[in-house]
């Protein structure tokens, strides 16, 4: 087991800010961006203290790479979107197989904001966001933006049902958010539909499903634009990569 920092002792952005010869600001972003160890151990904490330990600099320590991240999560069902799925963000639930190339940080997880919200009680792909692009996309073109469900309904499902749902579906007169369903498997018990449409919004859904007959027994999001959960296991996340846009 690690030996905890002193209590005592000179702040670790002090001590940064003298070794690199920089601002108290510029040794506080060395921190918080995993760059800086005592005794060999990675501390992102500015505010740390110490004494006579060993206070070591990656030699390719860079201010550049601290830039905002977008996380995605593969939320299991019954957790809130907002806020209890959150609880799941932490190093330990880090996809393994995470592809982004980001270094995992303790500042990732402050200041998230989240992104097209999910029904409790559904699973799926929910994201988390410190960049103010993305979050401003995911609100601005909620509407442009085409969400991919799988959805498992009981018993079968007639033709003349799925005609009703893609020939699109009227509220108090009004159309509803188009949508694109169709089988993906059937048993004798349930029916698979792949789902798409655009300006989907909690229980939308349901209430489409609901006005031509269907019982959900499961609903999972497994894309958002051009965005994918892919092989991301239940309760894991991953990092948004460079190239993967909404």
């Amino acid at each position: 087991m690690t030996a905890p920092l002193p209590d005592a002792g000179q702040r670790l952005a002090k001590s940064v800010a003298a070794l690199k010869n920089c601002s108290r600001r510029e040794a506080e972003q060395y921190i918080e961006g995993g760059w800086v160890r005592v005794n060999g151990q990675v501390v992102e904490e500015p505010q740390a203290r110490v004494t006579d330990q060993t206070v070591d600099i990656d030699k390719n320590a860079s201010l550049l790479e601290l830039s905002a991240v977008t996380l995605l999560l593969h939320k299991p069902p019954g957790f809130d979107a907002i806020k209890s799925a959150q609880q799941l963000l932490s190093v330990a639930t880090h996809f393994a197989n995470d592809a982004s190339g980001e270094r995992c940080l303790k500042r990732h997880f402050t200041k998230l904001e989240p992104g097209l919200p999910l029904e409790t009680a559904a699973s799926g792909l929910v994201v988390f966001t410190q960049d103010w692009r993305v979050s401003r996309k995911l609100a601005e073109d909620a509407h442009l933006i085409e969400q991919e469900l799988m959805v498992e309904v009981a018993g079968e499902v007639a033709p003349e049902v799925l005609k009703r749902l893609n020939q699109g579906l009227l509220d108090d007169g009004k159309p509803l958010p188009a949508v694109k369903v169709s089988a993906s498997s059937t048993s004798d018990t349930a029916t698979l539909l792949r789902v798409a449409v655009k300006g989907a919004h909690p229980g939308l859904i349901a209430y489409l499903f609901e006005r031509v007959g269907l019982e959900i027994k499961s609903l999972k999001r497994i894309r958002i634009g051009r965005v994918s959960m892919t092989q991301l296991p239940v309760g894991q996340w991953r990092y948004l990569a460079a190239h993967e846009r909404f």
